[in-house]
């Protein structure tokens, strides 16, 4: 997996705003914008043949975009029925394939459902399918990072704690930090300075330093209510408190790529990337 040299920002997809709209339109289009990342989403299906992969890779790296997926929603680890696990750790390999024959860099997803089971069962079901997917891919030569998503309702698997120790105990595995979850998942909480220093500190702490240095994020403006997440909105339209979020990924020097969910995805990509440059610490 190469190494990101900065804090990167881009688009959930292809930019609104895209003339012609198409992968490589998006990729140009981010350029345009000045933002530098872009997710590819297969979340309703891996729609790229490896044929277009390839040329998508040549026109990320001629733009200096750094390509991130989203694997497809169809994605439950956890499954009571083995054929629907299968399936989904097809999805997930069938993803990262792709993602790297288009020259990405790290792959997202939603691990699974607790399904009213005790969540150590749970996390011991998740962690045999990842490494499962984790062998097969080392097996292909696929070099991407996998993460499961830190997820935006109480009833889906992927609270902070239990990525951190899947990355511990499975290889080429780390956290995608989604902080419009975090909050919602915590019913408005996590939308501190001081909260966000203690996530940030544990990764450090039972990560390393490299983990910061490595950072899959997605931030956006959200709905939630007591069942956690109900959707997402523009920043400006949300309880989020962005601009603090953003100094302290300054402070603890996060590099990596900042994926924007927002509707409104290169308004607040952009937004974001100028409010960055602002900063000082």
């Amino acid at each position: 997996m190469f190494k990101i040299d900065k804090l990167r920002f881009g688009t959930a997809g292809i930019p609104l705003s895209t003339p012609k709209p198409s992968t490589i339109a998006g990729i140009e289009q981010v350029r345009q914008l000045g933002l530098d990342a872009m997710e590819l989403e297969f979340v309703r299906g891996i729609n790229i043949k490896p044929e277009l992969a390839k040329k998508i890779k040549h026109v990320a790296k001629k733009n200096d975009v750094v390509l991130t997926a989203h694997a497809p929603y169809y994605i439950n680890l956890n499954a009571k029925e083995k054929e629907k696990v299968e399936a989904s750790k097809r999805r997930i390999i069938q993803s990262a394939e792709r993602l790297y024959e288009a020259g990405g860099w790290s792959l997202v997803f939603h691990a699974g459902y607790y399904l009213k089971q005790p969540p150590e069962q749970v996390y011991s079901n998740i962690k045999s399918a990842l490494e499962d997917i984790v062998e097969e891919l080392k097996s292909r030569g696929i070099k991407v990072w996998v993460r499961p998503e830190l997820t935006g309702k109480p009833t889906q698997f992927g609270d902070l704690r239990e990525l951190i120790k899947l990355s511990q105990e499975v290889d080429m595995i780390l956290p995608a930090i989604d902080f419009a979850h975090a909050h919602a998942r915590n019913k408005g909480g996590c939308n501190s300075e001081e909260e966000w220093r203690e996530m940030l500190t544990l990764i450090e702490n039972e990560l390393g330093k490299e983990a910061l240095r490595n950072m899959h994020i997605h931030i956006s403006g959200i709905e939630y209510g007591e069942k956690g997440e109900k959707r997402h909105l523009n920043l400006q339209e949300s309880d989020l408190k962005w601009e603090d979020l953003l100094r302290i990924l300054k402070e603890f020097n996060v590099r990596g790529v900042v994926i924007s969910e927002s509707p409104n995805i290169e308004g607040d990509a952009i937004l974001m990337k100028r409010k960055w440059e602002e900063l000082k610490v």
